[in-house]
């Protein structure tokens, strides 16, 4: 298939606007829990991470809505111009010392998240169905850049903080600011909606000749709870919806409370800081390589491959947990004592490795099957859907798990996460199933296609 035109115009900027949203977000998640704590102490914390997760959920269906109506264009740039705002909001917190408007501030703040996550769906918008997987892989690639040097810009954002009167926890938010606005910038300048890319407003090729001309098709809206019920009627959509989901809420569960579980354990800031980081580098800068297998072996395969990666981990991250919990807690004298607490740290860095290699693999390879549905009028509401689906199980997983780490520790943890993977496991086979020959379901690695949309909400 010809891509369209222009096709490396719009993933140069893609990829660019990505890194810079990137920076955005990681310059001011580095501080974001420790400037709420600051104003309202410690129980606002954690409230920080949550309501910008909230919010990625909250306007993942907005955005996509806005995407079918108006194009992609302007719902990135929308997105981001609402994160600058946010930004903004937050610096102003700072100075004023206002809780209140912190918070209204990192709910606009968390909607960058929304909008890095929809635009690998616009970068697939742009590509045939042979390469649409590792074109989204690369988009999101570029977000590696920015989660490394973003937490790296918190010193230097309270150094400009400070020359502008900023208290040095509000200063990297202004590097946000910065980052947000080019983003948008970049997009609603040089960034074209390919014909027939986005779903609903173009009339899809072959209709032209059939009464329809060039004219452009008005849309038909299809609500998130509809495109949901139009996935749960289709095998591997419902998959595709359900491993997005469940991949993150696993992610979520266990990442967040790894630094919690590691300082109980004695081990150190400066190690805690190494773990998380190698876990982001696994989440995002091997996606081309999973978008190439996607690509090349099917969506499918590297699902499984990406919930085999995440099981593996949790074992892993179980293991580790039972190790530094051994008696005199790998403390005691002697190479006999140090030996588990070193395995624990060893362990403990190589199953968050394989977490977040794990999570890069199931989104990936579900987000080139719901790239791939055809039906115009659901495409984008079930994109939107299914983000906003993902974003709310991250967050509940995430509350759910430092009750389970008072309970039960780390253990019961990586237990709950793999429990959770259950549903992800049983799509799977449904899936399988649907795609043998004859079952009427078979596309292989084609468009979805087979069921009837209901319109509505």
């Amino acid at each position: 298939m010809e891509n369209p035109p222009h096709t490396r115009r719009n993933l140069v900027v893609l990829v660019f606007s990505n890194l810079l949203a990137g920076v955005g977000v990681a310059s001011g998640a580095a501080v974001g829990a420790l400037l709420a704590e600051s104003l309202g102490g410690t129980s606002m914390a954690g409230l920080a991470q949550a309501v910008g997760v909230l919010a990625a959920a909250v306007a993942s269906v907005p955005l996509a809505t806005l995407a079918q109506l108006r194009g992609r264009r302007w719902a990135l740039s929308l997105g981001y111009a609402l994160s600058t705002v946010g930004a903004l909001l937050v610096v102003t917190a700072a100075v004023l010392g206002q809780l209140v408007v912190l918070l209204v501030g990192l709910m606009l703040y968390g909607v960058a998240n929304a909008t890095n996550l929809q635009s690998r769906y616009a970068a697939a918008d742009n590509v045939g169905s042979g390469t649409r997987a590792r074109t989204m892989s690369v988009v999101l690639w570029s977000t590696t850049v920015g989660s490394v040097v973003g937490p790296n810009l918190a010193a230097p954002g309270a150094v400009v903080g400070g020359g502008l009167g900023v208290p040095d926890l509000g200063g990297p938010y202004l590097f946000s600011v910065v980052a947000y606005l080019l983003a948008g910038l970049l997009l609603v300048s040089l960034y074209r909606d390919p014909a027939g890319g986005v779903a609903g407003r173009v009339v899809p090729a072959g209709a032209v000749g059939q009464g329809h001309g060039d004219r452009r098709a008005e849309p038909r809206r299809t609500g998130a709870f509809a495109a949901l019920r139009w996935a749960w009627g289709h095998p591997r959509a419902r998959f595709a919806v359900v491993t997005t989901a469940v991949a993150h809420g696993v992610m979520i569960m266990v990442m967040v409370m790894t630094p919690v579980h590691m300082q109980h354990g004695g081990m150190s800031l400066q190690l805690v800081g190494i773990v998380i980081s190698l876990h982001v580098l696994g989440m995002f800068a091997f996606s081309p390589v999973f978008g190439w297998l996607a690509d090349r072996f099917g969506a499918l395969r590297v699902a499984v491959g990406g919930m085999a990666l995440q099981g593996a981990a949790m074992a892993l991250g179980f293991l580790a947990a039972s190790l530094a919990s051994a008696p005199d807690g790998g403390h005691g004298a002697g190479h006999g004592a140090a030996g588990p607490a070193l395995d624990a740290e060893v362990l403990t860095a190589v199953a968050l490795v394989l977490l977040g290699l794990g999570w890069s693999a199931c989104l990936i390879a579900s987000s080139a099957v719901l790239a791939s549905v055809a039906e115009p009028q659901v495409k984008l509401p079930l994109q939107g859907a299914t983000d906003a689906l993902m974003n709310y199980f991250g967050a509940a997983s995430a509350a759910l798990a430092g009750p389970l780490l008072a309970w039960g520790g780390f253990e019961a943890v990586n237990t709950a996460g793999a429990v959770l993977l259950a549903p992800a496991v049983v799509a799977l086979v449904l899936a399988v199933r649907a795609a043998r020959p004859g079952s009427g379901h078979g596309h292989g690695n084609g468009p979805v296609s087979d069921v009837q949309v209901t319109r509505g909400t």
